[in-house]
Parts: C-alpha cells; structure tokens; sequence
C-alpha cells in the first residue's frame, strides 16, 4: 500500500523553494543595483577627473574605433544631385529614410528642377510625398525651396552653410548633409541619434543641436567631421539604441561612461543589433556566427 503524502512536508517545501527563488531575485536586483551605483560612481569620478586633452583623446579614440565597426559610411537617402538630395533631407524629417527612398523615385521623375518645384500644383504634390507624414507642411517647404533657387541662385543648389540655411524647409542639420554628402564640405549632422550619442558618451552635456556642434566640432578634426556623423548615426540606429542599447557587444564600451544602460552579456546584447553590418559587428565582439 502507497503512503499518504504529508500535506505540511509538501507546504514546507514549496515555501522553501518560494523563499528561495524569492531571495535569489533580491540577491539579483542587488547586485544590479550595486554594479549600476559603481558604474555611475565610475562615470562621475571620470566626468570630474577628465582634462580637456584627455576628453579630446577619448572622443577621436571613439571615432577611430567606429571607423573600424562601420569602415563604409554614406548617406542612407537615394539621391544622384544636389537638388534631390535636399528634397530628400527635407523629408526625412519625422520620417524614417526607407520610407523617404520608397518615395523619391517617382517624385524625382516627375519633379527634376527647382523650377517643377516652384511651379507645382500643390495637391498634387501633396499626394506624391503624403507617405512621409506632415506632408502638407513639407510641400509648402518645397514649392517655397524651388521657388527661392529660381529667384536668388538661377535655380541651383548653393554650396555654403550661409546661404542655405536661408532656404524654405532647411536649418543646420539639413545644410550640413546637403554639404558634406552633395558638396563634399565637411559638417557635422546633429540629428536625433548624433545628439543622444555623444551627451551618452560623455562628450557633451549640451541638447541645443548648434552647441553640440560646436562642441565636437573642437573635439573631431574637421575633414572627419562628415564621416564622423555617419559613424554616429550608423552606431545609434544599429547598436546604441535609445531605449536598450546592445552595451554587451559595443565596440566603443571601453570608452563610454554610459556603458551598463543596456544588456551587458553578450548573447542579449548581440540579439539587439541591426542593420547589414551585423556579422561584422558581432564578429568584432566574438560573436563570430551569431547574427
């Protein structure tokens, strides 16, 4: 005959068992708690310790670094001349650049110069560009782009930063795109990602995009300054994410004071990287295989 279970040994067990996986979660949180206090302490003390000259090192050490994980930087928006390449920035506002390449190509073909801007029908603009969202202030901007370049430049694309950012729907950001990658004019992109980038590492603590600028204009030689953007925003869209970025399998955590802010193991970081240089970033971290 098979023995009755004693109910109160089965409780005790599964109290015990409870208590156990309960403390190992306290013990895991704290030990979390504790390695995010040292890495903070860590940052701080480097924030209050790091000279100039030091600051200056670390960010070109950075920036050497990311040549090293994105050795092939580029524009991300489609664009053969000047003119769409402006036409193209001016989209990208509040819009992803793979929505922005799905729609140029018919509105290139349909629009070729400043004067088809200046001219157009509005609603039919409108239509042609709606997929990249806001689409009526956008045509606004182009149609008064295309009628600035007919009436000041004889209907070209001006190649300084003074000239512009006096055009209908440009401010720094697009001027200095439509330099560096039409132009070949170094300039700093401080776009959304570049911003988070390099207030996380430490190199600013400036949120006014001109003041960054500046700041890393001091710190990043000025004929890397283009490329310098692209390895910035490249690293902030496939592995420094803004909510969780991929800390394990960085290949600037050695010098970044932010480093903890995302998964720090490997395997969980390696599942957050985007983007074609997968292999080659995971590869970098030795991950060989894993993408």
């Amino acid at each position: 005959m098979s023995k009755a279970r004693d109910p109160g040994r089965r409780e005790q067990s599964e109290r015990a068992q409870l208590s156990g996986r309960r403390e190992q979660s306290e013990r895991a949180q704290l030990s979390g708690r504790r390695e995010q206090s040292e890495r903070a302490q860590l940052s701080g003390r480097r924030e209050q310790s790091e000279t100039h000259l030091a600051l200056v090192r670390r960010a070109r050490r950075i920036n050497r670094k990311l040549a090293v994980a994105f050795p092939h930087v580029y524009c991300e928006l489609d664009f053969t001349n000047p003119l769409e390449l402006s036409v193209a920035t001016i989209l990208s506002a509040q819009c992803t650049d793979v929505r922005v390449n799905q729609t140029t190509p018919v509105l290139f073909a349909r629009y070729r110069t400043a004067a088809d801007y200046a001219g157009a029908n509005r609603a039919e603009l409108e239509e042609f560009i709606r997929p990249t969202g806001f689409y009526r202030n956008k045509t606004g901007s182009l149609i008064g782009l295309g009628q600035a370049l007919v009436e000041r430049f004889d209907g070209e694309v001006p190649h300084t930063l003074n000239e512009l950012v006096t055009l209908p729907g440009f401010g720094r950001k697009t001027a200095n795109v439509v330099l560096g990658n039409a132009f070949g004019v170094p300039g700093l992109t401080v776009d959304t990602h570049f911003g988070r980038l390099v207030r996380r590492w430490g190199l600013t603590g400036e949120t006014d995009p001109v003041k960054v600028g500046k700041v890393i204009g001091e710190l990043i030689p000025r004929r890397e300054w283009t490329d310098y953007s692209h390895r910035v925003i490249f690293h902030g869209r496939r592995v420094c994410h803004a909510r969780k970025p991929a800390c394990g399998v960085c290949i600037v955590a050695h010098d970044c004071p932010s480093y903890g802010l995302g998964p720090v193991a490997k395997e969980a970081a390696a599942k957050l990287v985007k983007g074609p240089e997968t292999e080659h970033l995971l590869a970098l971290a030795g991950l060989s295989g894993q993408s």
